[in-house]
C-alpha cells in the first residue's frame, strides 16, 4: 500500500522503483513492529542498505507522513464473527467447519486483492465482503447471498443492496482481471526506465551492437559479408561466355 500511495505523488522517472519498493518494505516492518535494520535487509537481498535509508524520509514524505493503513483483513474477521452465532445454531459443527473454510479461502483471495488498484478505490468492508462473497462463489460453503441482502439494514448502512452489490461486482472484476506481470515485462520497464533516466546508456547499448556485429562480420566470409550488406559481387567474363556457349549449344541439340 506504501508502494502503491507513493506513486499517486510521484513518477517512476524520478525515482527507482525498486529502491522505493524496498524502501517501502523497511518502514512496513517499522510500522508492524516487525523491525529489520537496513543491514540485515540489504544484505539479505544483495542490495546497498544505505539506498534504503537514503529514500527513508522521501517515502515518509510522499505519504504525507500518514503510516496506518486499514487492510480487509480485520474487516474479513469481523464478516466471519458475525456470521458465526447463527449458522453454528443451525448447523452446529459442520457450520463452525465451513465457516473456516470459507475463511481460509477469503484470505488468498484477499492477498490478491491487495495488489491490485482495489485498496485505492474501496474501503476495507467492502472488500472484505467481496473477497468472502468471491471464495463463497469457488466453492459455495454458506448461504452469504442472504446475509449481504440483510446486512445494509442490520447493519445501518450508507448503501441499498442494489448499491452494495454493484460495488462488489467491481470489485470482483478488477481482482479477475489483475494478472502477474512475467520477468521478461518487467526487465523490459526497467530497461526503459533506465534509458529515459540516462538516454546515454542507450547509445552506448546501440554502440555495443554495432560493434557487435561488425566483429560477427569480420569472422563470416567476404561473400557472405557482402551479400548481407546488398553488395554482389562481379561475374567473371570468361565463366559467363562459357555458361552461354553452353546454353547455345544445348538449344541447337534441342
Amino acid at each position: 500500500m506504501y508502494f502503491k500511495r507513493f506513486y499517486q505523488q510521484w513518477s517512476v522517472m524520478e525515482h527507482d522503483p525498486k529502491n522505493i519498493m524496498l524502501t517501502c518494505i523497511y518502514l512496513a516492518c517499522k510500522v508492524e513492529e516487525s523491525h529489520v535494520s537496513a543491514e540485515e535487509l540489504g544484505k539479505g537481498i544483495q542490495q546497498d542498505p544505505q539506498v534504503v535509508l537514503k529514500n527513508e524520509m522521501i517515502v515518509l514524505q510522499g505519504l504525507e507522513f500518514e503510516l496506518i493503513v486499514y487492510t480487509p483483513y480485520r474487516s474479513m474477521e469481523g464478516f466471519i464473527y458475525d456470521l458465526e452465532q447463527p449458522f453454528v445454531q443451525r448447523m452446529g459443527t459442520a457450520g463452525l467447519q465451513a465457516l473456516q473454510g470459507l475463511r481460509t479461502a477469503a484470505g488468498f483471495i484477499v492477498d490478491k486483492m491487495m495488489l491490485t488498484d482495489a485498496p485505492l478505490l474501496y474501503p476495507p468492508g467492502q472488500l472484505a465482503l467481496a473477497a468472502l462473497r468471491i471464495a463463497n462463489q469457488e466453492e459455495p460453503k454458506v448461504d452469504l447471498d442472504g446475509y449481504l441482502q440483510d446486512l445494509p439494514e442490520h447493519k445501518r448502512l450508507q448503501h441499498s443492496c442494489v448499491e452494495l452489490m454493484a460495488k462488489l461486482d467491481a470489485i470482483q472484476l478488477l481482482v479477475k482481471e489483475s494478472k502477474q506481470p512475467l520477468e521478461a515485462e518487467v526487465r523490459h520497464i526497467d530497461r526503459k526506465l533506465k534509458y529515459c533516466r540516462n538516454p546515454s546508456l542507450q547509445d552506448e547499448a546501440k554502440g555495443k551492437r554495432e560493434r557487435k556485429t561488425k566483429k560477427g562480420d569480420r569472422k563470416r566470409p567476404p561473400s557472405d559479408v557482402a551479400m548481407a550488406n546488398g553488395v554482389h559481387e562481379p561475374l567473371d567474363l570468361n565463366v559467363a561466355h562459357s555458361a552461354k556457349r553452353r546454353q547455345s549449344e544445348g538449344d541447337v541439340m534441342i
